[in-house]
């Protein structure tokens, strides 16, 4: 049971530089239509200016590093950074059939990397900066990639007990096997739950003028239009918690299927799935 709990704990960076990354790359449309609205709320709160220039921090199959450099223009410069080179090379192609000729993508971790065109002006992160395996040396290398007066914006999960799409889907596979209970802040998607903690992370690193909006939404778990059977799907396939999952057994497996079907079931409406979620929109000036 360590080794499960120690893939329960999060992924940490090493993750999304192989499996976790691969994972999400199989999956990325799904992935990308699901976290879209939130993506657009943030977009929306960096409100992004015309020769801007910006590092998307864990930036993925780069639909959001897209976004900004179309808002930042010919002027202006983008980078997507992201530690999984699956991801960048499919970053960088859909860039490229895009014709976007102010955008770069580069495989780096961004808790140590120091792209060539640093200081930015901005610093951008969609949900990739929960999982630092040492947070706060981590957020002091993202201070050191913005110029002084350079802003930061990055969504983060609230708590799970405010997320019904992820503590409703634990609950169900919980029923059916052990989990190991989870570590406080230890890196995963709900590592900066607390307020507390992201402002004292943010602090130390030399920001200041940190702002919280909270982002309340519907969760369309493996992305609109999903059936409950496909959402089940992605749940077991897509996301880390299905390894655990699969290492139970050919029956287990399909007990917790069969359940998850259910729950969803119980969350459908005429665009699929869908279940509560709830986000912090940070912004702070460095």
């Amino acid at each position: 049971m360590a080794d499960a709990g120690d893939r329960m704990e999060g992924l940490a960076a090493h993750d999304w530089a192989s499996e976790a990354g691969k994972r999400w790359l199989a999956q990325l449309d799904r992935f990308e239509s699901m976290i879209e609205p939130i993506g657009k709320a943030l977009l929306d709160q960096a409100a992004y200016s015309a020769s801007e220039t910006v590092v998307d921090v864990g930036c993925g199959g780069g639909w959001t590093t897209r976004q900004i450099a179309g808002a930042v223009g010919n002027t202006g410069f983008v980078l997507g950074l992201d530690i999984s080179p699956d991801l960048v090379g499919t970053a960088q192609e859909r860039a490229r059939r895009a014709g976007l000729a102010n955008i770069r993508f580069e495989r780096g971790d961004a808790a140590t990397a120091m792209p060539k065109e640093a200081p930015f002006d901005r610093l951008f992160s969609r949900f990739g900066s929960m999982f630092f395996p040492e947070p706060y040396p981590a957020f002091a290398n993202l201070r050191r990639m913005l110029r002084d007066g350079g802003r930061l914006d990055i969504s983060v999960w609230a708590p799970i007990a405010e997320n019904p799409w992820q503590r409703e889907v634990m609950a169900v596979i919980k029923r059916h096997i052990d989990l190991p209970a989870p570590l406080p802040r230890a890196p995963g998607p709900f590592a900066l739950g607390e307020q507390d903690y992201v402002i004292d992370l943010l602090q130390s690193a030399g920001f200041s003028d940190i702002k919280f909006d909270a982002w309340t939404g519907d969760q369309r778990v493996g992305g609109p239009g999903s059936n409950s059977e496909s959402a089940a799907s992605f749940v077991l396939d897509g996301m880390q918690i299905g390894d655990l999952v699969r290492a139970s057994g050919s029956e287990v497996h399909e007990a917790i299927y069969l359940s998850l079907v259910q729950l969803f079931d119980r969350n459908r409406d005429d665009d699929g799935v869908c279940m509560g979620a709830k986000a912090w929109l940070v912004s702070a000036r460095s």
